[in-house]
Protein backbone atom coordinates (compact mmCIF):
# COMPACT_ATOMS: atom_id res chain seq x y z
CA UNK A 1 0.00 0.00 0.00
CA UNK A 2 1.47 3.59 -0.69
CA UNK A 3 -0.12 6.46 1.82
CA UNK A 4 0.26 10.18 1.16
CA UNK A 5 -0.25 12.20 3.77
CA UNK A 6 -2.06 16.04 3.31
CA UNK A 7 -3.27 18.91 4.99
CA UNK A 8 -0.44 19.73 6.91
CA UNK A 9 0.20 23.91 7.46
CA UNK A 10 0.56 26.98 9.35
CA UNK A 11 -2.63 27.81 12.15
CA UNK A 12 -2.90 29.77 14.67
CA UNK A 13 -2.68 28.42 18.86
CA UNK A 14 -6.16 27.23 19.20
CA UNK A 15 -7.37 26.20 15.56
CA UNK A 16 -7.98 23.11 14.12
CA UNK A 17 -6.56 21.06 10.87
CA UNK A 18 -7.61 17.84 9.61
CA UNK A 19 -4.77 15.74 8.37
CA UNK A 20 -5.71 13.38 5.76
CA UNK A 21 -3.99 9.79 4.81
CA UNK A 22 -4.42 8.60 1.15
CA UNK A 23 -4.04 4.80 0.58
CA UNK A 24 -3.53 3.33 -2.66
CA UNK A 25 -2.95 -0.21 -3.49
CA UNK A 26 -4.69 -1.93 -1.27
CA UNK A 27 -7.87 -1.12 1.38
CA UNK A 28 -6.85 0.13 4.38
CA UNK A 29 -10.15 -1.51 5.99
CA UNK A 30 -8.36 -4.48 7.33
CA UNK A 31 -5.18 -2.33 8.59
CA UNK A 32 -3.76 -1.22 11.59
CA UNK A 33 -3.89 2.56 11.15
CA UNK A 34 -1.62 4.89 12.99
CA UNK A 35 -0.26 8.78 13.40
CA UNK A 36 3.41 9.67 14.29
CA UNK A 37 4.59 13.11 14.74
CA UNK A 38 8.45 14.69 14.89
CA UNK A 39 9.47 17.44 16.09
CA UNK A 40 13.02 19.36 15.15
CA UNK A 41 15.83 17.38 17.08
CA UNK A 42 13.31 14.99 18.46
CA UNK A 43 12.16 11.26 18.62
CA UNK A 44 9.60 10.40 16.11
CA UNK A 45 6.65 9.76 18.22
CA UNK A 46 2.94 8.11 18.82
CA UNK A 47 0.23 10.36 18.55
CA UNK A 48 -3.00 8.42 17.61
CA UNK A 49 -3.79 4.72 16.65
CA UNK A 50 -6.77 3.03 15.19
CA UNK A 51 -7.31 -0.72 14.89
CA UNK A 52 -8.58 -2.64 12.37
CA UNK A 53 -12.36 -3.14 11.42
CA UNK A 54 -14.33 -2.91 14.82
CA UNK A 55 -12.15 0.35 15.04
CA UNK A 56 -10.50 0.76 18.30
CA UNK A 57 -8.83 3.68 19.05
CA UNK A 58 -5.90 4.82 21.48
CA UNK A 59 -4.09 8.48 21.48
CA UNK A 60 -1.06 9.83 23.25
CA UNK A 61 -1.66 11.24 26.34
CA UNK A 62 -0.25 14.78 25.23
CA UNK A 63 -3.39 14.72 22.74
CA UNK A 64 -6.34 12.96 24.18
CA UNK A 65 -9.01 14.49 24.03
CA UNK A 66 -8.23 16.81 21.56
CA UNK A 67 -6.99 14.34 18.61
CA UNK A 68 -9.53 12.23 17.12
CA UNK A 69 -8.28 9.47 14.34
CA UNK A 70 -11.00 7.59 11.72
CA UNK A 71 -10.78 6.21 8.50
CA UNK A 72 -13.23 6.56 5.62
CA UNK A 73 -13.08 2.97 3.73
CA UNK A 74 -15.22 4.05 1.03
CA UNK A 75 -12.68 6.89 -0.05
CA UNK A 76 -9.59 4.32 1.29
CA UNK A 77 -8.33 7.31 3.62
CA UNK A 78 -7.46 7.94 6.89
CA UNK A 79 -7.45 11.54 8.82
CA UNK A 80 -6.72 12.90 12.03
CA UNK A 81 -8.43 15.53 13.09
CA UNK A 82 -6.62 18.12 15.31
CA UNK A 83 -8.41 20.37 17.53
CA UNK A 84 -7.03 22.91 20.38
CA UNK A 85 -3.06 22.87 18.85
CA UNK A 86 -0.62 24.66 20.64
CA UNK A 87 2.59 25.41 19.75
CA UNK A 88 3.92 21.75 20.91
CA UNK A 89 2.01 20.30 18.56
CA UNK A 90 4.36 21.76 16.20
CA UNK A 91 5.92 18.76 14.11
CA UNK A 92 6.24 16.65 10.86
CA UNK A 93 2.98 14.21 10.91
CA UNK A 94 3.11 10.84 9.53
CA UNK A 95 0.80 8.38 8.94
CA UNK A 96 1.57 4.76 8.90
CA UNK A 97 -0.50 1.17 8.19
CA UNK A 98 0.33 -2.00 9.52
CA UNK A 99 -1.70 -5.56 8.01
CA UNK A 100 -0.36 -7.09 11.16
CA UNK A 101 0.59 -5.39 14.28
CA UNK A 102 -1.66 -6.34 16.99
CA UNK A 103 -3.24 -4.11 19.92
CA UNK A 104 -0.69 -3.88 22.03
CA UNK A 105 2.24 -2.36 19.48
CA UNK A 106 -0.40 0.07 18.18
CA UNK A 107 2.24 2.87 19.21
CA UNK A 108 5.43 1.33 18.21
CA UNK A 109 6.53 2.67 15.11
CA UNK A 110 8.57 -0.82 14.25
CA UNK A 111 4.65 -2.28 14.38
CA UNK A 112 4.44 -0.55 10.95
CA UNK A 113 5.35 -1.66 7.98
CA UNK A 114 3.89 1.20 5.35
CA UNK A 115 4.54 5.15 5.87
CA UNK A 116 3.52 7.94 4.28
CA UNK A 117 5.83 10.82 3.48
CA UNK A 118 5.12 13.30 6.11
CA UNK A 119 3.19 16.59 6.44
CA UNK A 120 4.26 19.64 8.37
CA UNK A 121 2.22 21.28 11.05
CA UNK A 122 3.46 24.56 12.55
CA UNK A 123 1.22 26.40 15.58
CA UNK A 124 2.06 29.53 16.15
CA UNK A 125 1.82 31.38 19.34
Amino acid sequence: VQLQASGGGLVQTGGSLRLSCAASGRTISDAVMGWFRQAPGKEREFVAGLFRRGGSTTYADSVKGRFSISRDNAKNTAYLQMNSLKSEDTAVYYCAASYSAIWSSIASSDAYGYWGQGTQVTVSS
